[in-house]
């Protein structure tokens, strides 16, 4: 099959490094309106080839690597691919997306969330095996066409990638929480400290825990203001909550409540009890 993608920065560029290497994929045509980026795809050998938007209509599979706006706006282009073109979208958030497909490719349409990335953005961020191993979610796939889903389970497969399945309010509010919300917190680190007048003194001393912590922070603003807006109500009610959270432990700590502090502690440590 011929795969298009729309999109080549960190998430399309690092797709196609992965699915060149399958047999089933004759041919990857990238586009992107940045020149800069469709270069640097080329360059690095992440396409095959730039195609016009014409010539990506025309292939099997599109994938839409894009930020949300962008995104919703693109599929509103593409509603004269054939009925056997699979279009799948790599979006951060679901539900408005979902709402947003024009009836007459509704069957067309895969919504996908793949779990992973980087701070850094651009072709020049593609990495092999981003996806390996990493969480994949499926949002209501039951509006999707049964060759259209089938196709994206094996693409998903075959990048060695769970799948999982929800709908798409569901995955958004469980995504304010493990994703969204810890960009916010991450730039609001960052700029907690940016905004002190001795920041470069401070900085000096910057180890482990506070590079893990801001890392997030390097992310592109384009593309999390973008999720930000669409998550907006999902957002605050995490950040609300974690507001609460931290609040409870800066009272304890104001009241020299040790035995409450070491307790937050403890029952922060049970999460990695899930996790590893």
């Amino acid at each position: 099959m011929t795969l298009a993608i729309i999109g080549l920065g960190l998430m399309g560029g690092s797709l196609a490094l992965s699915l060149k290497k399958e047999s089933y994929i004759t041919k990857i045509i990238g586009y992107d309106h940045n020149e800069q980026h469709t270069t640097q795809a080329m360059e690095l050998e992440l396409v095959d080839e730039i195609g016009s938007f014409t010539a990506v209509k025309k292939c099997d599979v599109i994938i839409l690597a894009i930020p949300v706006d962008g995104l919703i706006a693109t599929l509103h282009e593409l509603t004269e691919v054939e009925e056997t073109t699979t279009i799948i979208d790599l979006g951060s958030t679901k539900e408005k997306i979902v709402n947003s497909i024009p009836t007459k490719i509704r069957k067309n349409f895969v919504a996908a969330h793949p779990m992973t990335g980087t701070e850094n953005f651009g072709p020049k961020a593609a990495i092999e095996g981003l996806y390996e191993d990493k969480v994949v979610v499926l949002c209501n796939l039951e509006d999707s066409g049964r060759h259209q889903s089938e196709v994206a389970k094996k693409l998903f497969a075959s990048l060695k990638m769970r799948q999982t399945f929800m709908k798409a309010k569901e995955h958004d509010r469980h995504a304010a929480f493990i994703s969204h919300m810890p960009h916010a917190i991450s730039y609001s680190i960052a700029n907690t400290v940016m905004k002190q007048e001795n920041k470069h003194n401070i900085l000096a001393l910057a180890a482990g825990g506070y590079r893990s912590m801001s890392r997030l922070a390097k992310s592109s603003p384009y593309m999390w203001e973008d999720i930000f807006r669409q998550n907006k109500t999902n957002l605050l009610e995490a950040i609300t909550i974690f507001e609460e959270e931290l609040s409870q432990l800066k009272n304890a700590i104001e009241s020299d409540d040790w035995e409450r502090v070491h307790q937050e502690m403890l029952d922060a440590n049970k999460l990695h009890e899930i996790l590893d």
